[in-house]
């Protein structure tokens, strides 16, 4: 980024905090670029002094001139922050929206300008570590420098993908909810092998390492994991008879279950 242009985070919540540190770190802003609000003057000096920003509680003067807004409030206040700091934004700012389920329509509608430019966001909290993913969606007035940028902004925590609106729901389920249901497959591997004898704390590295190693290996080869799977399964082995424990207890089925309700739960509360 180019030491003239500033950023603005509007609502330093989790989500929006671990970008903002993983931004410092990677030098992609300097401190003097950033300004950033919380709701409560205490916690804005704290912060301020944690992090070597301008923190405040005021929207408008953060947003004043911004080149690029992240939207880090609730879905529910995230309309009414867009008309608020509407009237300080530069015609060419970049707003970029982490509100779960909030469409792009209401936010451009609010922000009430000719051509507003916002990219919609669903980033994963595995951003804390750098491992995450976010899906972005563009847009009606974003250019391909744009979006660029966006990429390039989110890419300071992980990956990123670019989908279609209607996609949203279906990544929310899959990324946005997904960590928990690995943590949950991830806990059961490493009580599995406490079963079988093994310490606590061996079992769980073991379960979490093997997880990170097989996410990995998708990521690095693009091989589709049932290839990757029949590498692992042998004739008459181990693995071929743990395989069909899972599908006997219809661990596929279920999963894929699991996603597509957490995505009509997500189309449902888009809808409110």
């Amino acid at each position: 980024m180019s030491s003239n242009q500033r950023i603005a985070v509007l609502g330093l919540g989790k989500m929006s905090g671990i970008l903002l540190q993983a931004f410092l770190k990677q030098g992609l802003f300097q401190p003097a670029q950033i300004a950033a609000t919380v709701a409560h003057e205490e916690r804005a000096t704290t912060l301020a002094a944690q992090l070597g920003i301008n923190v405040s509680t005021n929207n408008v003067e953060a947003a004043r001139g911004a080149d690029v807004v992240l939207l880090g409030v609730k879905p529910t206040q995230i309309e009414d922050l867009a008309r608020e700091i509407a009237p300080v934004l530069p015609p060419h700012a970049l707003v970029l929206s982490i509100a779960a389920s909030t469409k792009l329509a209401p936010i451009e509608k609010a922000l009430g300008t000719e051509k507003p430019a916002v990219v919609r966001a669903m980033p994963n909290t595995p951003a804390k570590v750098g491992a995450g993913i976010t899906a972005l969606c563009r847009g009606h007035w974003i250019s391909d420098e744009q979006l660029a940028l966006a990429e390039k902004i989110f890419q300071t925590v992980g990956r990123t993908v670019v989908v279609d609106e209607k996609h949203m729901d279906a990544v929310t389920g899959l990324s946005g909810s997904g960590p928990a249901f690995i943590y949950i497959i991830l806990e059961a591997l490493a009580e599995a092998g406490v079963n079988v004898g093994l310490p606590r704390d061996i079992a769980t590295m073991l379960a979490a390492q093997t997880t990170f190693g097989a996410a990995k290996m998708v990521l690095e080869t693009g091989a589709h994991p049932a290839v990757l799977k029949d590498e692992v399964t042998t004739p008459a082995g181990c693995t071929v008879d743990g395989i069909m424990e899972l599908e006997a207890g219809g661990v596929r089925h279920t999963l894929i279950k699991t996603v597509k309700r957490a995505a009509e739960r997500a189309k449902e509360l888009a809808g409110n």
